[in-house]
């Protein structure tokens, strides 16, 4: 069995503001520090081989905060702006409440949520899977198909594609996935490449 962890980085200054952020470069909250210490310690059994992340602060130091509570600061590490969270193009920066108000709340919804539908200048779900996809495939399979034991921290989006791929998801389905900050979840893959089982620890 192969066993990849997927963590969504720890609750980030733009989280707690409730601010669209994609590829805006913003701290971790104090909180959102704790989130990725109790994801450590939720790992603390684990025994990573290799480790990869995103090239935006707050998925890079949910990591460096994991590593470091697992013992395991010298881990082999891969960046990737492949695993960068959406770019919500002209809605970042701005408060979701008030883009609800000023769009109404289903197209705000079908902007963050729906799999095909891409925010004014920004990407959409499958656009993020159209460069997710391709890394999982080259970078991250390969080592799994050797038995590596791996750990992905990313952003919510990217996230979502690589789920949506690995649970055979729909795009209906998609829709209403919503993956919490900072939370291990675990998947047992076969030889193929197909969940068997996932759980959040």
């Amino acid at each position: 069995m192969k066993h990849v962890v997927l963590i969504r980085h720890g609750e980030s200054q733009w989280n707690l503001e409730n601010r669209f952020t994609g590829w805006v470069d913003v701290p971790l909250s104090s909180r959102g520090e704790q989130e990725a210490r109790e994801a450590g310690e939720k790992l603390r059994t684990f025994r990573f081989d290799h480790a990869f992340t995103s090239v935006l602060t707050r998925a890079i130091r949910t990591l460096e905060i994991v590593l470091d509570v697992i013992g395991q600061s010298g881990l082999p590490v891969e960046r990737d702006q492949a695993l960068n969270e959406r770019m919500y193009g002209e809605l970042q920066g701005l408060n979701k409440a008030e883009t609800a108000k000023q769009y109404g709340e289903a197209q705000v919804k079908l902007w963050r949520r729906s799999y095909d539908v891409r925010p004014p200048g920004g990407e959409s779900l499958q656009d993020t899977a159209d460069r997710v996809l391709p890394y999982y495939r080259e970078h991250i399979w390969p080592r799994l198909a050797k038995d590596e034991t791996l750990l992905v921290v990313a952003h919510g989006n990217s996230l979502r594609a690589l789920v949506m791929h690995l649970d055979q998801l729909s795009r209906e389905a998609v829709l209403e996935l919503n993956i919490p900050t900072g939370a291990p979840l675990l998947y047992e893959l076969d030889d193929r490449g197909q969940a068997v089982t996932h759980r959040y620890l």
